[in-house]
């Protein structure tokens, strides 16, 4: 297996992005963090990628928290500091502008869960451990996953999972609405490539003003949002995409968008 820290690999216009840590369950380091950082940039900057795929290297873990023996060295500025770029990380992937789609394979906790929040979607191994167990550090989680949580599952499920601190598996995390769906373990990466790929051949202009529009209005008024959507809307109808679309429907054929 290479030694680089990430594995990066476009199939087409999907691009996978792989940690590249498993004896170390993926554990984010700042090193990792700033790798992840750079990759993510890059296939923002990327016009041929309209999707990304992110995962870990291994059959036990996605990513199975931060880098515990680093962690521990830290001052309370330095901790500041990582903690700020690990939230910057996370928000580079939430506003990438491409679909970004989390592959959970074993363990994703801490860090590892943070960074599959900030994902847009999350597609599980049945076999997938999901949890924030910092309290057990006589930590919180510091990379955003408080406030991701809480969005996603809602305050009492968040409450539990951060105050207790206890994983639970893919079956509970789709229920709770923290994975969008769960699939048996072989069968994992393939449905993974399949959507990914469905969302590659999908309008690019579109895909970024839902995402935008989503993530706008996650976070400010029901008029502020529904502003934002009937412009992104209209943005649209200056598009090629938008007339290849509709065009293709009324002919009745596949689209073939261009990206313009």
């Amino acid at each position: 297996m290479s030694d680089a820290l990430l594995l990066i690999e476009d199939r087409g216009a999907v691009r996978q992005i792989a940690l590249n840590r498993p004896d170390k369950l993926n554990a984010l380091n700042r090193a990792a963090l700033e790798a992840l950082l750079s990759a993510f940039d890059a296939a923002a900057a990327d016009d041929a990628v309209r999707a990304v795929v992110l995962r870990g290297m291994g059959e036990k873990a996605f990513v199975a928290g931060a880098d515990i023996g680093e962690l521990t060295a830290l001052s309370p500025v330095q901790a500041l500091a990582f903690s700020r770029l690990g939230q910057q990380l996370m928000l580079r992937i939430e506003h990438l502008g491409k679909p970004v789609i989390a592959l959970l394979q074993g363990f994703a906790l801490g860090g590892g869960l943070e960074l599959a929040m900030a994902c847009h979607l999350r597609i599980a191994g049945e076999k997938a451990k999901l949890g924030l167990p910092e309290i057990k550090l006589g930590l919180l989680p510091g990379f955003g996953g408080t406030q991701r949580l809480l969005r996603l599952v809602g305050r009492a499920a968040a409450l539990e999972l951060t105050l207790g601190g206890e994983p639970i598996d893919a079956t509970r995390a789709e229920r709770l609405g923290l994975v969008n769906r769960v699939v048996a373990r072989d069968a994992l990466e393939g449905e993974v490539s399949a959507l990914a790929q469905r969302l590659a051949n999908a309008a690019p202009h579109a895909l970024r003003a839902i995402l935008h529009s989503i993530i706008v209005g996650g976070e400010c008024g029901l008029q502020q949002g529904l502003d934002y959507e009937s412009q992104a809307f209209a943005v649209c109808f200056s598009t090629e995409d938008m007339r290849e679309g509709t065009r293709a429907f009324l002919e009745r054929r596949p689209p073939q968008f261009s990206g313009r």
